[in-house]
C-alpha cells in the first residue's frame, strides 16, 4: 500500500469552493491548495495568502548584478588592463552604467526564476494529483481543495470531516 499524499474534495461551484477555502484556512492548515479551471476573484484572501517572497529574490539578484557589473568594469579598466586615454579616469560610473544595468536585469531575472523554482519545490517530475482521473476535471468545470499529509495539523479523520462539512460533492484520499 502506497503512502498518502493528501485528501481531496471536489466542488461544483466557485462559491462553494470559496467557502470551503475559508473553512480550511480557519481550521489552521498551512499545506493545502485550491485548484480551479479559472481564477476566482478573492480566492487569495479566502486562502489567507500573503505577498510572494519571489520579489526579494528578484531584488537581491538585481542588487548583486548591479554590484557585479560595476566591479567587473572597475577590475577590467582600473586593475587588469589600465590604459589612460586622453586623461580620462580609469573608472567612471557613467561608462560602467550600461554593463551594470544589463547585469541588474539579467541577474534579477535569474533571481525571479530560481526563487520561484525554490519556493514551489520544483522541478517535481511527478505529482500524485495528475494521475487521479477525477482531478482531470479541474481543466473543465470542477473545483478542488487538497489538504496535504505533510501539514503539521493533518489528521486524516479530522481533515475528511472538515471537507465533508463544507458540502463537497466527493472526498477522497490521494495516494503518492
Amino acid at each position: 500500500m502506497s503512502e498518502s499524499y493528501g485528501i481531496m474534495a471536489q466542488f461544483d461551484t466557485p462559491a462553494a469552493t470559496m467557502k470551503a477555502a475559508e473553512k480550511v484556512r480557519d481550521a489552521g492548515y498551512s499545506r493545502w491548495d485550491v485548484h480551479t479551471p479559472f481564477p476566482i476573484h478573492g480566492m487569495d484572501h479566502a486562502m489567507g495568502m500573503k505577498n510572494s517572497p519571489v520579489g526579494w529574490f528578484t531584488f537581491l539578484g538585481g542588487l548583486f548584478g548591479y554590484t557585479a557589473g560595476n566591479l567587473m568594469i572597475w577590475f577590467m579598466n582600473s586593475y587588469d588592463y589600465d590604459i589612460v586615454i586622453a586623461g580620462k579616469p580609469l573608472f567612471s560610473g557613467f561608462f560602467a552604467f550600461p554593463v551594470a544595468y544589463e547585469m541588474t536585469i539579467l541577474l534579477g531575472a535569474f533571481g525571479s526564476l530560481f526563487g520561484m523554482l525554490i519556493l514551489n519545490r520544483l522541478p517535481r517530475h511527478h505529482h500524485p494529483l495528475l494521475k487521479n482521473k477525477r482531478f482531470a476535471k479541474v481543466t473543465h468545470d470542477k473545483f478542488f481543495v487538497v489538504i496535504e499529509c505533510a501539514d503539521p495539523d493533518y489528521k486524516e479523520a479530522k481533515a475528511r470531516k472538515l471537507l465533508e462539512s463544507t458540502g463537497a460533492s466527493h472526498v477522497e484520499i490521494i495516494k503518492e
